[in-house]
């Protein structure tokens, strides 16, 4: 079987994840096209929007705690989609995004967004937009993927990495508020 290289970025302050829960509960993505090639999709997208924003932070980050935490999120969301990139190999399974998936578009817009930004401005934004991005996907997975995964092997994978999409999500909360506190401090 022909496999082709994934290249699907999506999120924008929400993720593509949530982008396809919306629409299916709006019923303009019925639930019955989330097969787990469209999940697997799903599942590469935001792994692949959280490194490129990861690596953003760690570039651009303003204080050492961002740009840090940026390096640690593009490692981990790397070492999750190598993962899951695998396990479609091995299962034969080519990810198909979801038909009329703006992820990409949404994506291109929240990077264009925080590349606009610098200082403790970028640093506020970025966390803002990981905290959001990281709940999103967890609402997504919970209500909505885990739900219509078949397969027991890509189920397994997205349950045992859905831990650390928490905290990445509670890190993000946490380094906000302490930088908050931090300037207000000053």
């Amino acid at each position: 079987m022909r496999r082709r290289t994934l290249t699907i970025a999506a999120a924008t302050l929400v993720s593509i994840a949530t982008l396809a829960a919306s629409s299916i509960a709006a019923g303009v993505v019925p639930a019955a096209t989330l097969d787990d090639p469209t999940i697997v999709a799903i599942f590469d997208a935001a792994n692949t929007a959280d490194i490129e924003t990861g690596r953003l932070a760690a570039e651009r980050g303003n204080s050492r705690e961002v740009r840090e935490f940026g390096a640690m999120l593009a490692r981990d969301h790397e070492q999750v989609r190598a993962q899951g990139r695998a396990l479609a190999a091995k299962l034969g399974v080519t990810p198909t995004p979801p038909a009329d998936d703006q992820g990409a578009k949404a994506h291109a817009a929240a990077m264009k967004r925080l590349r606009a930004l610098e200082g403790a401005e970028f640093d506020r934004a970025f966390l803002q937009h990981e905290v959001a991005f990281h709940k999103s996907v967890i609402d997504a997975v919970q209500s909505t993927l885990l739900p219509a995964i078949r397969n027991a092997e890509v189920k397994a994978l997205v349950v045992k990495v859905a831990p650390a999409f928490q905290a990445h999500m509670m890190a993000a909360d946490h380094l906000g508020k302490q930088l908050e506190s931090r300037s207000a401090g000053h």
